[in-house]
């Protein structure tokens, strides 16, 4: 009883960080919007703001694979993903309460982590998609994290650092709140994977200096842990639930608790 008492409260409190990060990534749309009405996002002079976009689409682009892995429709996801590109952290953190809300009460006081993030549908003998393999997602993610860290060092040389005046235009600012709500959203899911506070930390505070590098970092990091013929998907999971076939036996094992 203790303990599902622990994992609902654990659920509550994660619910409501997500519905105050939404409420920071919006913040940012209305700045930029009161602001210039988003016309200093298309100022090409500054570079910086560009590679904070790209850096910015890579979190989404984990959190867009999340969604496709949950979905059981290809039409739904990808309408998810434009909702997610358009949105951003506004349309991920509605899109991570609602998979709360659509949990039974049995769920929210067993595991409600576990059950929003595992799918429901279309699983495989291991209760998990099979998508890319795992190499191939590797490799995806070193290309990238390379390529954004080679784009960071080059402005650096070319333009030196990001911290003045004219790099913070109104559009970078509103980004910026956008992105740092994206990675609290992601940083929730660290500190759930992460068996160590201190772990959490250090990939948490890499998250906040370096953005999507750091996510890179992170997902190639993970994938290292997987072997060749293993679901991509696993990585979704902390180490208590990764070797799980499907999420039934975790009602087992709680239920034995």
């Amino acid at each position: 009883m203790a303990v599902r008492s622990t994992m609902a409260s654990t659920g509550i409190t994660v619910r409501t960080l997500v519905w105050l990060f939404g409420c920071v990534g919006f913040s940012g749309f209305v700045y930029v919007f009161v602001m210039d009405r988003y016309s200093s996002c298309f100022d090409l002079q500054n570079r910086w703001l560009m590679v904070e976009d790209v850096s910015f689409f890579i979190n989404l682009g984990v959190i867009a694979t999340w969604v496709f892995y949950k979905e059981s429709s290809w039409v739904v996801a990808s309408i998810l993903t434009v909702l997610l590109t358009v949105f951003a952290s506004v349309a991920t953190c509605i899109y991570v309460i609602t998979q709360f809300l659509k949990l039974s009460p049995e769920e929210f006081s067993r595991d409600p982590l576990y059950f929003v993030l595992v799918t429901h549908n279309k699983r495989d003998d291991m209760g998990h998609k099979r998508g890319l393999s795992v190499i191939t997602v590797k490799v995806i993610f070193s290309a990238l994290g390379c390529l954004l860290l080679g784009s960071f060092m080059y402005l650096l040389i070319v333009d030196g650092s990001p911290f003045h005046a004219k790099v913070f235009s109104s559009c970078m600012i509103g980004t910026l709140l956008d992105f740092y709500a994206t990675v609290a959203v992601l940083s929730l899911w660290i500190v759930y994977k992460e068996s160590s506070w201190i772990s959490a930390f250090f990939w948490i505070l890499l998250l906040v200096c370096f953005g999507g590098i750091a996510t890179c970092a992170y997902i190639v990091r993970e994938l290292l842990y997987l072997s060749p013929q293993q679901p991509v998907s696993l990585i979704i999971f902390n180490n208590t639930h990764r070797d799980l076939f499907s999420s039934e036996p975790l009602l087992v094992d709680h239920a034995n608790v």
